[in-house]
């Protein structure tokens, strides 16, 4: 992991969260504008107890938060930001019992929005579960500031 203060922040913070804890979820890689993590397989986040197959819920959640590591990782300094827009393509169900895996990066910084892309999979990226895209809102003290100064 690098020592820059934007991707010890993602690591340490958004890594931490009660969300992701709750889930099981650990952060595997943080670069700049890139994260890698994995959301180990539990009964608790199963959606249907007859297939046990993990909830889509619980997937779109692990998208959005590595997409805000991967946002947090590529900023030029530690600011607030939320999820402005994300949408999800739903590939393929989960297969019960194998962990998920989920890398994202963020393609771009503006002065108001970041934009990411992420992919859900379990044994090969070339099988994905789901892909995003999405926007984060950054939430800048100079809000007024015009855009390039």
């Amino acid at each position: 992991m690098s020592k820059d203060p934007a991707n010890t922040f993602a690591a340490a913070r958004l890594g931490g969260t009660a969300f992701i804890v709750s889930l099981g979820g650990e952060i595997l890689e943080v670069g700049k504008g890139k994260s890698r993590t994995r959301l180990p397989y539990a009964p608790h986040l199963v959606g249907d107890p007859d297939t046990g197959v993990v909830h889509g819920g619980v997937i779109t959640a692990m998208l959005d938060q590595s997409c805000g590591i991967a946002v947090a990782s590529a900023l030029k300094e530690i600011m607030p930001f939320a999820t402005l827009d994300l949408r999800i393509d739903y590939m393929k169900p989960a297969t019960p019992h194998i962990d998920i895996f989920v890398e994202a990066e963020c393609l771009k910084v503006t002065h108001e929005v970041a934009f990411t892309r992420g992919i859900a999979y379990q044994t090969s990226r070339d099988e994905p579960i789901a892909l995003s895209t999405g926007a984060f809102m950054l939430i800048r003290a100079d809000r007024d500031a015009k855009p390039g100064a």
